[in-house]
């Protein structure tokens, strides 16, 4: 690195035989370059390298976060990927000239002939920097001015318990892991650039923060992502209400037909497969679940519920059929047969067990249609109460309670 400088101060320092300004009636002009084109040691060029000295407090370096694109939402993965474009500016006198000697607005010098602060992203799964060798500009009074882009996955802790509606706050911890927090301070401003809103999830809010009690120079942007809903509810909520609907509509069949049986386990076959799909398709937690996984266990309890009820008095009416069928009830003691009046039709006495039993059993139904449907509409309410008052606290991460996990075990 040392050569490769030494070799662009040689480069510079012959063309200084060039005039600035070419044309008839000037004189090339006497040129006074910036110190660092003046580095003649191994030891001057690490000296650029070093971190600036700003007295007895820390260098201050603002950093501007332009927020540009945030896709693939993944809260199966609890991962986000977005694209950032980070502004970092500082002041190094080391690198400042006289600009009225030296008639130079800006100069552009490589990422590796300068100190810049080496930037770790806490969060990230993988990071792609799009300049490998970013050029870092600088004016005649020594402010320093670098632009980093980056496209980057990150974890997110997804606040699900009201999903779909769901919305979180994902954060992004940049840390200066090669300096100290008494050499170098952040300051952040954040600034939101997304131009495009049609995806499942769109950014509401930005913020940026510097965390206190900090070993090391960190600074944190907050993106607050809210799902717009229209996927998973009609993907997932209005197949469950048709599915609560056609089964309350079941109930109005008449208990004797064997169609309403076929139709009431038709419909659980078909809600257990809806359901195995859907706790696959949800995402899980080990604080706070979604709602949704409740609400539609729920429901699969309450058509199997139905489905047995339907079954059960089904099984009891056509068991009181066959047993009318097989015993007539017999003649009352003490009764005397008139013999020109014979005794009563033996078909008669099956005729009104079978009346009874019936009877019996289309009442039963009708009285668990009624709290059935009452249930049901219950369900509604509460579960509607819970979406729009429950909250969830999850449980708080291992490094919350100890900072950085805590001191280390033997």
């Amino acid at each position: 690195m040392a050569l490769r400088l030494l070799l662009h101060v040689a480069v510079l320092r012959l063309g200084t035989t060039r005039p600035l300004v070419q044309g008839l009636g000037f004189r090339e002009p006497a040129v006074a370059w910036p110190s660092f084109f003046h580095l003649n040691s191994p030891l001057e060029v690490q000296e650029t390298r070093q971190i600036p000295k700003n007295g007895s407090a820390p260098l201050l370096v603002d950093v501007q976060v332009f927020v540009s694109n945030v896709f693939n939402v993944d809260i199966l993965r609890y991962t986000m990927s977005s694209m950032l474009l980070l502004r970092l500016s500082w002041l190094d006198t080391r690198l400042a000239w006289n600009g009225s000697v030296y008639p130079r607005r800006m100069v552009t010098l490589p990422w590796g002939s300068l100190w810049t602060p080496g930037l770790t992203l806490q969060e990230a799964l993988w990071v792609d920097w799009q300049n490998q060798s970013p050029q870092a500009r600088v004016d005649p009074d020594g402010h320093v001015e670098l632009y980093l882009a980056l496209t980057t996955e990150t974890n997110c802790d997804f606040e699900l318990l009201h999903f779909p509606r769901d919305q979180s706050d994902c954060t992004l911890s940049f840390y200066a892991l090669s300096n100290t927090a008494m050499e170098l301070e952040f300051q952040p401003h954040v600034v939101n650039e997304i131009v495009s809103v049609k995806r499942e999830y769109v950014v509401r809010d930005l913020k940026t923060q510097v965390p206190p009690q900090q070993l090391v120079p960190c600074f944190q942007v907050t993106l607050r992502l809210q799902n717009t809903a229209l996927k998973a509810i009609l993907a997932l909520l209005v197949p469950g209400e048709a599915l609560l609907l056609a089964d309350m509509c079941g109930g109005l069949l008449p208990l004797q037909a064997t169609e309403r049986t076929a139709y009431k386990v038709t419909l659980l076959l078909g809600y257990l497969v809806f359901h195995s799909s859907l706790v696959q398709a949800l995402p899980s937690s080990s604080s706070c679940n979604p709602l949704l996984i409740y609400y539609f266990t729920v429901l699969l309890l309450l058509l199997f519920i139905s489905t047995m009820e339907t079954v059960l008095l089904a099984g009891l009416l056509a068991r009181g059929h066959l047993r009318a069928k097989s015993s007539p009830s017999p003649a009352p003691r003490g009764e005397r047969q008139d013999p020109g009046h014979p005794g009563p039709n033996p078909e008669e006495a099956p005729r009104g067990v079978k009346g009874s039993w019936s009877s019996w059993a289309e009442a039963a139904d009708h009285t668990f249609f009624l709290v059935y449907v009452a249930g049901m509409v219950c369900s509604q309410f509460v579960f509607a109460g819970l979406w729009m008052w429950a909250t969830c606290k999850s449980d708080p991460a291992p490094g919350e309670a100890a900072p950085h996990g805590g001191q280390p075990r033997l």
